[in-house]
């Protein structure tokens, strides 16, 4: 092949496959993983009939499928635009893929930086707080909250309630004054509050039951978790802020990243144009 076709192609040949197919590969697994999200969300409420009767989402914000919906939509939408922008070098998608990146990592650095502003004034707390109290007051109304605070409690946090066992008394079943109408639960929490037993196979779903009346007969610290999860939280995030911090930091990196290769790939499309005119 002659020396000046060789420089013609080279001059003209101005996109990096690699940044292209990288770009495109990794807002495929992107894609993919938000479609499963999504996926998962809309079951979630189509179980639950949300889609017949609206009306039944008590507190939209802390409905975990709700969350899972507006997570893997958005994330949908952004591995839609880096995939395609990047396999059909459509510079507009590209374009909007950066700025969209961009809103998002705006958005993160405001959101630390009003978290750590507001951490010693108690705003977190107060978020944490009603947000546990709306948990608990629709514990029997919503599946999926009851499952998430279930796991809040047993799992994740071994607590009871927002600031001790006491405040499980704002959900009808469990408050004391249900005793009048037959509740079983009455003066109880639920089994998600109970310490775990060693060499337990299967789980006591009444393990809960009566411990907070009055002239209970065992010792509750061996009975139920007697922390609030609010206190619980603030301990597990003082514990882990190394790696949260670094998991925050390295989200961020990946995102930046995104939009300079997005950039980057732009400007060779625009250059590869402006060659050929």
């Amino acid at each position: 092949m002659p020396a000046a076709v060789r420089k013609f192609r080279r001059e003209i040949s101005e996109i990096s496959c690699c940044l292209k197919y990288l770009l495109f590969a990794s807002n495929v697994i992107l894609w993919l993983s938000a479609l499963l999200v999504l996926s998962v969300g809309i079951w979630a409420w189509s179980e639950k009939g949300m889609f017949r009767n609206i009306t039944r989402l008590h507190f939209i914000a802390l409905d975990p499928a709700f969350v899972l919906i507006i997570l893997g939509g958005v994330t949908f939408l952004l591995g839609f635009m880096g995939s395609v922008g990047a396999l059909r070098e459509n510079t507009c998608l590209l374009g909007a893929y950066a700025i969209f990146l961009s809103v998002l990592l705006i958005a993160e650095i405001g959101f630390c930086a009003v978290a750590f502003v507001l951490k010693d004034k108690g705003w977190i707390k107060d978020q944490a707080t009603e947000g546990l109290k709306a948990f608990i007051r629709h514990y029997r109304e919503d599946a999926d909250q009851q499952n998430l605070i279930d796991w809040i409690q047993e799992d994740w946090l071994q607590c009871c309630g927002i600031d001790g066992p006491k405040d499980w008394d704002g959900n009808n079943y469990f408050n004391c004054s249900s005793i009048a109408i037959g509740s079983r639960e009455a003066c109880g929490v639920p089994f998600s509050c109970c310490r775990r037993r060693p060499q337990e196979v299967i789980k006591n779903k009444q393990c809960g039951y009566d411990v907070r009346k009055e002239g209970y007969g065992m010792e509750l610290s061996k009975i139920i978790y007697e922390k609030g999860c609010v206190q619980a939280g603030e301990e597990w995030m003082e514990n882990n802020l190394i790696i949260i911090s670094t998991t925050v930091i390295i989200v961020m990196f990946f995102q930046i990243l995104g939009i300079c290769f997005a950039q980057n790939l732009r400007a060779d499309i625009y250059t590869q144009k402006s060659k050929w005119h």
